[in-house]
């Protein structure tokens, strides 16, 4: 029986195979998209899953107290764990560690030069815990010793080969690895690299006492210093309960700082939370967003009911061309089950092509979004298991939700009624035709919420890049030198003089990091006014006498930094000194400022700049001047051509770079794409809703041209008729659009203020936003009106065009 059934589906698919096709693809466009969101969810929820007993695993993160905001920092003093181990019950396992740092990497060769690997990254300095707390699959040597001494490293499986190429992987253990020339380790052990979706990526495993001293050194040993690469993890006892540990922090903490004032303090984070918070790093990688998962199930869904809208309209409008099978297949004894059976097996037969179709696009969409999707992910039937159970799913589901609705109007048909030809004088056709356009308008309000969003979107990524930020942004590169802090030096000031000789250098300034960056450096200070002391924190950067200069940065009062090596003044924003009550900007010039044991004198004001993304509100800010502190360039180029010009400039610059650091790279930034990295997650966004509501028009355009189709198929004799009583080509046009357009309209009154609500929650992430302006919603019904129109002139001209003797001669 399923046989004759599908062998009258594919008659049926011959016989209107226009109306199949889009059926067809409508319904793989949505498949394509479902199949894609899930990949992308499926592998985001993946993070940290493959840990044995990740349940009972958290991290110990930080959360520094200043007077008008909180700091939360995922590293930890260095101190803590060792006390931590040694006070507080409940832990079972733990494991302290450093990351972020990048090094030079020399493998021993016979060679006059050895060869060298520069800036190595996922390297981390670990202790002999590590591997106990996260079980690694050993190829060679064991996690018993392999990091209880200085001068030990564990390497991956896929680093041993590239260091020791020629190497079996057993004799490996034993040889030596140089880090930045002046660190000699030997191989204690050979792990197998992960193959799960994970954050931990590090590849090489250094003792951590190997680099004791210069962790001392940096504040490793002191309470009140907490670095984020200082990474402190524990794995609880079964019966241990984390809100009690979390609980013993503030007396513990008390216990070691001997402080009063408690404006640290510490807490677990859970293993599964550290690839999505967005208060703390996950070792420098790319982190989730849980409401960009959210949304993104949202547009699978919206792209997915689109496509079974798709189906159902055009099953439904065609209902009374199959009203004669069906009365003849009743009148030969057949079922309403068999004929539902059947309709939905055809069903079931077309979203089974479209999901075939749907699979082969699959790849291509992916490779369409390389920059958008994480780059772990790919699509492998036979490595994704997962995929065995959703694809049937997805399938089922599709099926019965566009089937069963036109499945149970067909079936519904009276035989009597069917053959003597009175469907039309049916009212259950007048409710299928209100069920249309009811699914028709859901259509279009989602794709016109789309058009909404993606207009509301790219205004406030304009108004972003374009804002003026108080700085100059336009041609000017940034790169900073190298520093050993084993072996420091002053190459930087070497550099700079021999930049001097460039002619096509506008400006130079030798200081900290640019007006806007990601990184931040955040003081307390305190401002006695009228035996008030007023505290609070103050984002510190560091200038020299160019950098307002360069940047263009408007002094409002006083006068600009002088040269020193020592910390000796500030210069402030108007903002701080808002924050300090004072009017205008006159009035604090030569206040002191209170820094630790030192009062610096305030010996300038300058205008607001943005010192973050738009996101942010702007904060205090206090540049100051201190040569130790200066190894980043800031070098304004002058006009002319980028591709000539400043490419021959920038060739001269990499020249002298290599004069002065010959064992290191070259690498610069241009100031206006580093800003516009800021929003790239907003970019990403704009890009996917590009997408988004390029499909959403198309499968509802595809849905109307359907309609369109078939309801001049219905009216052929009528615009036959129409068109020998005189009546113009225009006005058919007009005649049959206005339905539609109608539809089209009510569509828009319906998505404006739920695009309005949406993209004004949307907005609020930005400090600073652009206006909802009430052209973005009329241009958006404007666009969806024009292309509507389109679609419905193209067809009906079409049929309209036919010689009326053609569609009246059967009369």
């Amino acid at each position: 029986m399923l046989r004759n059934f599908f062998v009258i589906a594919l008659r049926e698919f011959k016989r209107n195979k226009v109306f199949a096709l889009i059926n067809i693809l409508g319904l793989a466009i949505g498949i394509s998209a479902a199949l894609v969101i899930y990949l992308i969810v499926q592998h985001e929820l993946s993070y940290e899953k493959s840990w044995a007993d990740g349940n009972r695993i958290y991290r110990v993160v930080t959360n520094m107290h200043f007077p008008d905001a909180d700091f939360k920092n995922s590293g930890v003093p260095g101190p803590l764990p060792d006390a931590m181990r040694k006070e507080i019950p409940g832990i079972e396992e733990s494991s302290h560690f450093w990351s972020g740092n990048t090094y030079k990497v020399t493998p021993p060769s016979n060679q006059p030069k050895p060869i060298s690997f520069k800036k190595q990254k996922n390297i981390i300095l670990a202790d002999n815990h590590y591997f106990k707390l996260f079980p690694y699959q050993w190829l060679a040597g064991s996690t018993t010793n392999a990091l209880d001494e200085p001068n030990k490293v564990v390497l991956t499986e896929s680093r041993a080969k590239l260091y020791f190429p020629n190497l079996p992987i057993t004799d490996v253990i034993g040889q030596v690895l140089n880090y930045d020339d002046s660190v000699h380790t030997v191989v204690t052990g050979i792990v197998r690299d992960l193959d799960a979706v994970t954050d931990f990526t590090f590849k090489e495993f250094i003792s951590i006492s190997t680099y004791a001293k210069d962790l001392k050194e940096n504040g490793g040993d002191e309470w009140g210093s907490v670095n984020s690469a200082s990474q402190f993890f524990v794995k609880l006892d079964k019966n241990a309960d984390p809100k009690k540990i979390n609980n013993q922090f503030p007396a513990f903490r008390k216990a070691h700082t001997k402080s009063e004032h408690l404006d640290t303090d510490h807490f677990l984070q859970p293993l599964s939370d550290i690839h999505f918070n967005q208060d703390f790093d996950n070792f420098e990688q790319r982190l989730g967003h849980k409401p960009t998962l959210y949304g993104l199930l949202a547009v699978g869904v919206f792209l997915l009911l689109l496509g079974c809208i798709n189906f159902v309209n055009l099953t439904t409008a065609q209902a009374t061309r199959r009203a004669k099978e069906i009365g003849i297949r009743k009148t030969m004894g057949s079922s309403r089950a068999n004929l539902i059976l059947q309709f939905m097996s055809e069903n079931l037969l077309m979203t089974v092509i479209a999901t075939i179709v749907s699979i082969l696009l699959t790849p291509w969409i992916l490779k369409i979004f390389a920059d958008y999707i994480p780059e772990g992910l790919h699509f492998e039937l036979s490595k994704q298991p997962g995929l065995f159970i959703f694809i049937p799913l997805l399938i089922v589901l599709v099926s019965a939700c566009s089937g069963f609705y036109p499945a149970m109007v067909l079936s519904r048909y009276q035989p009597v009624l069917v053959l003597k030809n009175v469907m039309q004088s049916n009212p259950s056709t007048s409710r299928r035709a209100w069920v249309r356009k009811t699914l028709t308008v859901s259509q279009f309000v989602i794709a016109q919420f789309f058009i909404i969003a993606t207009v509301m979107v790219g205004k406030q990524i304009r108004f972003t890049l374009n804002k003026d930020l108080g700085f100059k942004k336009d041609a000017i590169i940034n790169f900073s030198t190298p520093f050993d802090y084993q072996r420091p030096d002053n190459k930087q000031f070497v550099l700079h003089q021999k930049l001097k000789s460039i002619p096509g250098i506008q400006g130079m300034s030798l200081a900290g990091t640019a007006p806007a960056s990601s990184g931040t450096s955040i003081q307390t200070m305190k401002f006695n006014k009228d035996g008030k002391e007023i505290e609070t924190s103050v984002e510190v950067k560091e200038a020299d006498t160019n950098y307002l200069s360069l940047y263009k940065i408007k002094l409002l009062a006083g006068r600009n930094l002088q040269q020193s090596d020592t910390l000796r003044e500030y210069l402030v924003n108007e903002a701080y000194t808002k924050f300090l009550g004072f009017k205008h900007p006159e009035e604090i010039l030569g206040k002191l400022v209170n820094h630790g044991t030192h009062n610096i004198p305030i010996v300038g004001v300058i205008a607001d700049i943005h010192t973050k993304s738009l996101h942010q509100a702007i904060h205090p800010v206090a540049f100051t001047c201190q040569s130790q502190y200066q190894r980043t360039f800031h070098i304004a180029l002058k006009p002319g051509n980028p591709n000539n010009e400043w490419k021959s400039t920038i060739a001269q610059i990499q020249s002298i770079w290599k004069q002065v650091y010959p064992e290191d790279d070259f690498e610069y930034s241009f100031l206006d794409e580093s800003i516009a990295k800021f929003y790239k997650k907003e970019q990403d966004t704009e890009r996917l809703l590009n997408w988004c509501t390029g499909l959403a028009i198309f499968i509802s355009c595809l849905g109307l041209l359907g309609l369109v189709m078939y309801t001049t198929a219905q009216r052929t004799k009528e615009i036959g008729v129409r068109k020998v009583l005189g009546a113009k080509i225009s006005q058919i046009v007009s005649l049959i659009s206005k339905d539609f357009m109608q539809l089209v309209l009510i569509a828009f009154l319906i998505a404006v203020p739920l695009g309005w609500l949406a993209m004004k929650n949307w907005l609020q992430n930005f400090s600073y936003r652009t206006q909802m302006a009430w052209w973005v919603f009329i241009a958006s019904g404007l666009i969806m009106f024009l292309i509507a129109l389109a679609v419905l002139t193209i067809q009906i001209v079409r049929s309209a065009s036919i010689n009326p003797v053609k569609s009246l001669r059967s009369e």
